[in-house]
C-alpha cells in the first residue's frame, strides 16, 4: 500500500518480527520520532495509534483487529470535546499514552522536589545582582513528564488552534465551487478527520517534547502558569548523565534559567501577548495557490473517497508562503532569540564562579538547540518555525554589550516598551544598537523618546510621498534572513 489513508502511516514490517507476537505498548508507538519533520500543522503525516496497516501482506488477524479496535478509540473521540480545529482530547491520550509505553512518566520523589525548591530560590538569590527585573516565580514545582503535557496543553492550544484553523478553512475556501460539489459530504468528513489528523500529530510531538524537556520554559515560550517556575527531575537526571557534571549542578543551572525567564514573562506585560499574538499573525497570513486547483478539481470523483484523498496528498494543498508570513517569523524568531539571548546573559552573571561547570553547559544548552533539538523539530512541525541557533547567539552578544556599555539597569530598560527592542538587523550590528541606545537623551523616560520618533516618522511621511519605501525596503531585508 503506497497510499495510506489520512492520518496513518506506513509501518516497517520488519519491526513488527522483531518485536514477536507480543503487542504491549503497540497502541503507542509510531510518529513521536518523526514528529520534528514535515512543512507545517498537519501535513506532516502524523500517525494514529499503531502507526496505521503494516506495509505488506504478511499480517496476522491479531494484528488486524488491534488496529480496528485503536481506530474506534481514535474515532470515538470525534465527538464532544474534541470538536474544533485540532482534537486535543486525542493529542492528549496519545501524549500521555506514548510517555507510559516508554517509561517516561516517573514522579518526582521527596527529596527531587525539595532538591529543585532549593535550587530555584538559591538561583533567584543570585539572579537579583543580575537584573532589575524582580523574582517572577512565586512557586517551584517538580512535574512529571505527564504533569508537563496537561500543565502546557492551554496554551498549546492558543498557539495551534490559529495555524490549524487558517489551514483547515483555507483548502476548502480555495477549492473552485465544482469540487466542493462534487465533494459533497465529504467535506464535512474530512474536516473532522483533519481534526483528528491534528490531533495526532500535536499528541506525537507533545510526547517527544514530555520525554525530553527540561524546565517549564524549555520550549523558549510561556507555556507553564504563570508565575510557576518548574523543572522535570527525571529529564533533568538523564540529561545530566550525558553531560559528565554533578546532579545539583545541573539542577541549579537549569533552575537559574527557569527563574531568569519568569522574571521576563512576569515583569515585561507585553511579552507573553507579543508572543502568541506573533503566532497568530503568521496564522492569517496561510494562503493556498488556487491556480492549480481548477485542473485537479475535474479529477475528483464523487463515489471514490480515494480520489478526494489523493488530492489532499498532492503538493497543491500545502501552503505556500507569503510576504507576510515570512515578516512574522522573522519577528517570532527575532523575539525569541533576544529572550534566550538576555536569559543567557543574566544566568551566566549570575552563577560566575559560583558554577564552575556554568559555562559549559550553557554551551551544552546552544548545541542542543543548534543539533534540532525538541523546540526546533516541534516548531517546524506545529508552525512551520525553525529557530536559528545563530540568531540566538547574535542576541547573547548584543546583550553582553549593552551590559558592558550601559550597565544592567539601562539594558533591562530595552524591556519597557516593544518599539525599543532590537531588530533582526540590530542583531547583525549589535555596535549600532549600543551606540544608538547610548547615545539617547531619553534613558529616563524610553516612551517619550518613542513618542517623538513617531512624530518624526510622520513628518517624513507627510513632508515626501516615498517615505514609506524605506519601511518596505527594512521589511524585505528581515523576511530574506
Amino acid at each position: 500500500m503506497s497510499d495510506m489513508p489520512f492520518g496513518f502511516s506506513p509501518q516497517d514490517p520488519d519491526d513488527d518480527r522483531d518485536k514477536g507476537e507480543s503487542s504491549q505498548g503497540r497502541s503507542s508507538e509510531g510518529g513521536a520520532g518523526d514528529a520534528g519533520q514535515g512543512s507545517g500543522f498537519g501535513f506532516s503525516g502524523g500517525a494514529l495509534p499503531g502507526g496505521g496497516i503494516p506495509g505488506g501482506m504478511n499480517f496476522d488477524m491479531g494484528q488486524l483487529g488491534q488496529m480496528f479496535s485503536q481506530l474506534g478509540q481514535v474515532l470515538s473521540h470525534s465527538g464532544g470535546g474534541g470538536s474544533g480545529p485540532v482534537n486535543y482530547d486525542l493529542a492528549k491520550q496519545l501524549a500521555v499514552q506514548q510517555l507510559h509505553s516508554k517509561q517516561n512518566t516517573e514522579r518526582p520523589s521527596r527529596q527531587e522536589v525539595k532538591g529543585v525548591e532549593d535550587a530555584v530560590h538559591l538561583a533567584e538569590l543570585w539572579l537579583d545582582a543580575t537584573t532589575s527585573l524582580p523574582a517572577g516565580a512565586r512557586a517551584a514545582s517538580s512535574w512529571s513528564s505527564v504533569d508537563w503535557v496537561e500543565q502546557t496543553l492551554p496554551t498549546w492550544q492558543r498557539l495551534c488552534d490559529p495555524v490549524a484553523q487558517q489551514m483547515s478553512t483555507a483548502w476548502m475556501d480555495a477549492l473552485p465551487a465544482e469540487a466542493k460539489q462534487a465533494a459533497g459530504p465529504l467535506l464535512s468528513m474530512l474536516g473532522q478527520m483533519g481534526g483528528l489528523g491534528f490531533g495526532s500529530q500535536l499528541g506525537n510531538s507533545l510526547a517527544q517534547l514530555g520525554a525530553e524537556v527540561l524546565t517549564s520554559s524549555d520550549v523558549g515560550l510561556p507555556l507553564a502558569p504563570e508565575g510557576t517556575a518548574a523543572l522535570l527531575p527525571a529529564n533533568v537526571a538523564r540529561f545530566a548523565e550525558g553531560v559528565d557534571r554533578p546532579l545539583e549542578e545541573v539542577t541549579l543551572f537549569l533552575a537559574a534559567r527557569e527563574a531568569a525567564h519568569h522574571r521576563l514573562f512576569s515583569h515585561v506585560p507585553w511579552l507573553r501577548q507579543r508572543l502568541l499574538v506573533t503566532v497568530e499573525e503568521y496564522a492569517r497570513g496561510i494562503q493556498i495557490d488556487t491556480s492549480s486547483l481548477e485542473d485537479a478539481a475535474s479529477k475528483i470523483d464523487p463515489t471514490d473517497p480515494g480520489s478526494m484523498q489523493e488530492l489532499m496528498n498532492s503538493n497543491l494543498l500545502e501552503p505556500k508562503t507569503t510576504p507576510e508570513q515570512q515578516a512574522a517569523l522573522t519577528r517570532l524568531e527575532t523575539l525569541l532569540a533576544l529572550v534566550e539571548g538576555w536569559v543567557d546573559v543574566v544566568v551566566a552573571d549570575a552563577l560566575g564562579e559560583r558554577l564552575p561547570g556554568s559555562q559549559a553547559l550553557s554551551e551544552t544548552i546552544r548545541r542542543r538547540r543548534a543539533s534540532g533539538g525538541p523546540a526546533e523539530q516541534t516548531f517546524a512541525t506545529l508552525i512551520g518555525l525553525e529557530l536559528r541557533p545563530r540568531r540566538l547567539r547574535d542576541a547573547a552578544n548584543l546583550w553582553r554589550l549593552m551590559t558592558e556599555r550601559h550597565g544592567t539597569e539601562s539594558r533591562d530598560r530595552v524591556w519597557d516598551h516593544p518599539d525599543l527592542l532590537p531588530d533582526a538587523a540590530d542583531l547583525d550590528e549589535p555596535l549600532d544598537f549600543a551606540d544608538r541606545w547610548g547615545g539617547s537623551s531619553d534613558l529616563d523616560d524610553p516612551i517619550a523618546a518613542i513618542k517623538r520618533a513617531e512624530e518624526a516618522e510622520q513628518q517624513r511621511a507627510e513632508g515626501s510621498p516615498g517615505a514609506g519605501d524605506e519601511d518596505s525596503r527594512e521589511d524585505g531585508e528581515d523576511g530574506s534572513k
